[in-house]
């Protein structure tokens, strides 16, 4: 996670604040067998800083960390020119400052609050010579930040209280605040040196501005004769024919051009309207910076309280009394489409009077995408510690964990909201509720198609299932699953468990496979299965189970969603992004809740089977 430059120091209750630190940025994985420890842009540290690591291996907890490597000159100031020498300095003083908790025994921390992660995180840190918690202190930013100006250090971080820890996102809920004005930029040249001065004269740089490589000055100044050696040994590798400018900048001396691939630090007094640095000083190349990240970031300057009532990217509101706050409103979650975590928040509210019956009193299984749909995804069932305290939880034994589950459910429009504010795109509901979850209320029939199947083939099974739930007098409700496949719900009342659901839906799909040979298959391994045929999933009515619900979004491009559908609508040609994000109101409206009688009196098995036998 990376912070936004920001101009002046602030006092807020809603947030915390600690040292910036003048290092290099590093991750520390300590979740497997073998350590990594790497920079913001993937540089393995394991050699270069071999005392952290061997401090690393002390924790006593598998955890991945954030943090900064800083080195110490001889007065305990952090130098990060000396870090950048380490070879050549050996009994160089060095701290490991640890600032965030990623991860903690396999489970993801990136969806608590920042000051939940940094509670965890002094819990879990087992602190050496080299490996420290970096503390924060609360609210006082200002008084905190004039602080850090007598001790000259770099600057602060101020951080949102309540933030979520977002990969690779540079946001408004992280802010870095410096003394004196530094910025990244890329070396696209050098000019010849003059006089008895070794290696060149100036460095010429640029960074991207609406993705072009653009001049924004030269600096001749804050070298030694080291460094002019060292940097020059390292342009001349990368020396090329022409400019890496589109537009070739007018410069007084002859220029060498080079591949824009090493950054450098500089700091400057002011920015010019045309995006010149005045009096920028070299500070140091950052191995740990990509070129490409190098772009247009000047300080703002905003009135926090201001920002915080005017954001659009997060926002307060209230649902059945509770107030819930809505973070990274603007994140997009479907890339291809522009859809955004909060078109998806908005989209089940919108449905909220449809979708929450299928929800109230079920055990829920998040499937959570806090990055959006192109990123990792995980599951989670226990609630955690962490919840507010009107979100309502079921604890439920697990026998293959061997411990009580504390599952979530949904009864209303804020806990709908909390649900898809913490990446919950789709909604996967038991088929059993509260206080009887182990009587189904539904028996669910999944056609899930393989590799060489199209959605034809899964329709033509459907068909067929509907065709023999008729001959033994069992009314099916279908539903496009939002995928690939098509899911056919029977009504069972709670009147019988799941291995007599199960059993029953065995029987019915057998019928099917009977009838459907060349198409359809019982066989459950993908490496045994025929990749030319449906599967015919009943293994969906066991305790614990969940399919996405009736009407919910799918992680899926075009944000399909899950789609109740009348059997005459079952026809070649349809396709499950018919109905999505953008039209799903509109047509639920239209139809009215067609699924309605999946909640109602279930069926009778034992006359079902009777007529089963009989054909």
């Amino acid at each position: 996670m990376l912070a936004k430059s920001f101009e002046k120091a602030f006092d807020n209750k809603d947030w915390i604040f600690e040292i910036k630190w003048d290092g290099y940025r590093a991750i520390a994985d300590l979740s497997k067998n073998e350590p990594l420890f790497y920079s913001r842009n993937g540089i393995s540290f394991l050699s270069k800083f071999e005392r952290v690591v061997i401090d690393l291996e002390r924790q006593k907890h598998k955890v991945i960390l954030d943090g900064e490597i800083v080195a110490y000159d001889n007065q305990g100031k952090p130098n990060f020119q000396l870090l950048q020498q380490i070879g050549n300095h050996p009994n160089l003083t060095l701290t490991y400052q640890v600032f965030d908790l990623l991860w903690l025994n396999g489970h993801s921390t990136e969806n608590l609050s920042l000051l939940q992660r940094k509670e965890l995180l002094k819990e879990a840190l087992t602190e050496t010579d080299i490996i420290k918690y970096c503390d924060h202190i609360p609210e006082k930013g200002i008084t905190f930040f004039e602080q850090m100006k007598k001790m000259k250090l770099e600057g602060m971080i101020a951080k949102k209280a309540d933030s979520l820890y977002i990969e690779g996102l540079r946001t408004n809920e992280w802010l870095k605040i410096k003394f004196t004005n530094t910025e990244e930029t890329i070396i696209c040249g050098f000019t010849e040196p003059q006089g008895s001065r070794e290696g060149f004269g100036a460095l010429i740089l640029g960074k991207y501005i609406k993705g072009k490589l653009t001049y924004c000055g030269h600096t001749g100044t804050g070298f030694n004769n080291e460094s002019l050696q060292q940097i020059h040994q390292r342009l001349k590798k990368l020396i090329i024919k022409t400019s890496p400018f589109e537009k070739i900048p007018k410069t007084n001396m002859p220029v060498t051009w080079v591949e824009p691939e090493l950054v450098s630090e500089i700091k400057y007094s002011e920015i010019t309207k045309d995006g010149i640095f005045r009096h920028p000083v070299f500070v140091a190349l950052r191995e740990d910076k990509e070129p490409k990240d190098i772009t247009n970031n000047p300080p703002k300057s905003t009135n926090m309280k201001a920002q915080k009532e005017t954001s659009e990217n997060e926002k307060k509101i209230t649902l059945n009394k509770h107030q819930i706050i809505l973070t990274n409103q603007n994140k997009i979650y479907f890339p291809k489409d522009g859809i955004t975590k909060g078109d998806v928040i908005e989209y089940y509210q919108s449905i909220s009077d449809y979708i929450l019956p299928y929800l109230k009193n079920r055990p829920l299984s998040l499937n959570r995408f806090p990055n959006g749909i192109e990123k990792q995804n995980f599951y989670q069932k226990d609630a955690g510690d962490h919840i507010p305290e009107w979100i309502k939880t079921t604890e439920v034994y697990s026998e293959s964990n061997d411990k009580n589950i504390d599952y979530i459910y949904c009864n209303n429009k804020a806990t709908l909201a909390y649900l898809n504010n913490l990446g919950c795109i789709d909604m996967n509901p038991w088929n059993s509720s509260l206080p009887d979850l182990e009587h189904p209320d539904y028996l669910v029939l999944d056609l899930d198609p393989s590799k060489k199947n199209t959605f034809d083939d899964v329709i033509d099974t459907a068909l067929q299932v509907n065709e023999v739930l008729n001959l033994n007098k069992v009314n099916g409700y279908c539903k496009t699953s939002g995928s690939t496949g098509i899911h056919i719900y029977i009504p069972m009342g709670g009147k019988y468990d799941f291995d007599q659901v199960k059993d029953f839906a065995h029987i019915l799909m057998k019928k099917v496979n009977e009838k459907l040979p060349k198409i359809t298959t019982l066989e459950r391994s993908l490496q045994k299965r025929d990749d030319k045929k449906v599967y015919l999933d009943y293994l969906q009515n066991r305790t614990g189970q969940t399919l996405a619900s009736i009407y919910s979004l799918r992680p899926k491009q075009g944000a399909s969603v899950s789609m109740p559908l009348e059997w005459e609508e079952l026809k070649k040609g349809l396709k499950p992004t018919d109905f999505n994000i953008h039209n799903a109101l509109d047509r639920i409206k239209k139809k009215g809740d067609i699924f309605k009688p999946i909640l109602g009196k279930g069926v009778d098995i034992m006359k079902a089977l009777e007529l089963l036998q009989k054909e």
